[in-house]
């Protein structure tokens, strides 16, 4: 197929000499750039690269992902901004990579990286010869390598079909024995990494095409725990019975190490007292027959007359089975009361602002239109706390299902928070229900730089006697603790006391929420 029309390329020298000796001044110009890690949010000093998606000498197009990295507040997926090819790789996959510290090199071409963001790219050096440097082909040297070229297109091997599992002849391919080959998803390498479990002991896994599962990992696992092994596990660090050992904190730990330093810097005021939940207690049942199917995931009820039949019914909005549930519980309802009461209340929608603290001059408060609230949520990872963003917007079965599906992406590992769910600036008050695990009254929460301006941890409910009610007679009464810390240098001890006497009036007269439209 090449050699004719090489012939009659041969038979024109002058055509040839001059196409060899001008392209390259059309061709562009290769430089090699190395990709910076960027600022992925407020106060984020560092990541740890837990995988690469891509090998060096591997060609990648824009928007394909680069790796993934673990930041003290999520994990983030960072991808190319251009396409290239990668050159290498300069942080190894669970090292620690400073904000504008090099990711890795990229050859690309001069004029793609033209609109890409200055912050994130340096250039290392040109990927080729100048334009001086380059010298005219002969003739028998174009016939040389264009032949070539040919022999190398005619030689390559062509990758043979996977056959489907159900066919006939499909064979299930051997175990591999290099950790890399494995197939496993990133958060299951994570997991058996923090567990110092060699992968190529499990495989195949039960997943699909011999993929490892977590429950794979945690099968191994009990399986080692309930039979005496003395062969070292690698990563584990084993001491005496009775010696002290001695254990490195984890990322995400040792984040909440430092935010806690600096909430020494912050003066907190503290105010404690109880919420009478009873007439919220008694409609929640109502509340639980009545949730949407496209919360509950329960196929909808048949109506004998089609409401549908003159106009179509505007469809429900989509939720993911992850914040899908079946029984509402307090929380959502005390997010939506709070809500309210914020609305009520622009000093606690408000939060420093960060510019007139650095530039040493006089803090001024920026106030939000909405009620951003963060949620304390506690993971196997440590303690991380997204943020519901507008929960005044939101209704209380709304709610739930953010709920529920923050919950969700906090229990895997690494957890899946994602900076859709954990943004720059979080919420300007945030909840701790601590009631869910201990059957504590009162706890004395504590705020951190950058974390809001007040901050309120919910206990656990309990029947109480309340003598003040019944005509002095006394009533049985669903009484909640609550304890608030706030930042005493924007909110007065009044105005806390006051704002918690709104929210109050809210959550022990839930009706109110019909009459304002929920």
């Amino acid at each position: 197929m090449l050699v004719r029309p090489l012939r009659r390329l041969l038979g024109r020298p002058a055509i040839v000499s001059h196409f060899h000796t001008s392209h390259s001044y059309w061709a562009s110009r290769k430089v090699l750039q190395k990709f910076k890690l960027a600022d992925i949010g407020e106060g984020i000093t560092e990541c740890e690269v837990i995988k690469w998606s891509v090998k060096e000498n591997n060609p990648i197009q824009s928007f394909d992902p680069l790796c993934e990295v673990q930041s003290d507040k999520a994990s983030v997926e960072i991808t190319s901004p251009f396409d290239g090819i990668v050159k290498e790789l300069l942080v190894k996959e669970g090292e620690v990579a400073k904000v504008g510290q090099g990711l890795c090199l990229i050859e690309v071409e001069e004029e793609v990286i033209e609109g890409a963001p200055e912050s994130q790219l340096e250039t290392v050096g040109s990927a080729e010869s100048t334009l001086s440097d380059l010298e005219p082909l002969s003739e028998k040297q174009v016939a040389s390598e264009t032949l070539s070229r040919a022999e190398e297109i005619r030689e390559e091997p062509t990758t043979p079909r996977r056959l489907h599992p159900m066919d006939p002849n499909y064979t299930a391919e051997p175990a591999t024995t290099n950790t890399e080959n494995v197939l496993a998803t990133p958060s299951v390498r994570h997991f058996a990494k923090q567990q110092g479990v060699d992968l190529v002991k499990l495989a195949p896994g039960s997943g699909r095409d011999g993929r490892i599962e977590k429950k794979d990992v945690e099968a191994f696992l009990s399986r080692a725990s309930t039979r005496p092994d003395t062969s070292p596990v690698a990563g584990a660090v084993f001491t005496e019975a009775g010696a002290d050992a001695v254990v490195e904190l984890g990322r995400t730990r040792y984040g909440m190490w430092k935010a806690m330093v600096k909430s020494l810097e912050i003066p907190h005021f503290g105010y404690s007292t109880s919420l009478d939940i009873t007439a919220l207690h008694d409609i929640l049942p109502i509340l639980n027959a009545h949730i949407p199917s496209h919360y509950s995931g329960a196929a909808p009820a048949a109506l004998p007359v089609n409401p549908a039949a003159v106009h179509p019914v505007p469809p429900p909005p989509s939720v993911p089975p992850s914040a899908q549930y079946t029984r509402l519980t307090y929380l959502p309802v005390l997010l939506k009361t709070l809500s309210r009461a914020m609305m009520e209340w622009p000093i606690l929608r408000s939060s420093i602002t960060p510019e007139s603290t650095a530039n040493s001059g006089k803090p001024t408060l920026t106030i939000r239109p909405h009620a951003d609230i963060s949620v304390a949520l506690s993971t196997p990872s440590g303690l991380y706390t997204p943020t519901i963003q507008r929960a005044n917007t939101h209704s209380i079965y709304s709610l739930s299902s953010q709920l529920k599906h923050l919950s969700y992406l906090g229990r895997q590992t690494p957890p899946a928070l994602t900076p859709a769910e954990m943004p720059k600036r979080g919420g300007t008050v945030s909840v701790s229900n601590i009631g869910s695990i201990g059957a504590g009254e009162f706890a004395a929460p504590v705020l951190v730089p950058g974390g809001g301006v007040a901050i309120v941890a919910i206990g656990r409910a309990k029947w109480v006697w309340d003598v003040d009610r019944g005509d002095g007679k006394g009533e049985r009464r669903l009484k909640l603790p609550i304890s608030w810390s706030a930042d005493h240098r924007v909110l007065e001890g009044a105005e806390l006391a006051a704002f918690v006497e709104c929210w109050r009036a809210y959550v022990e007269a839930p009706q109110r929420l019909i009459g304002e439209g929920i």
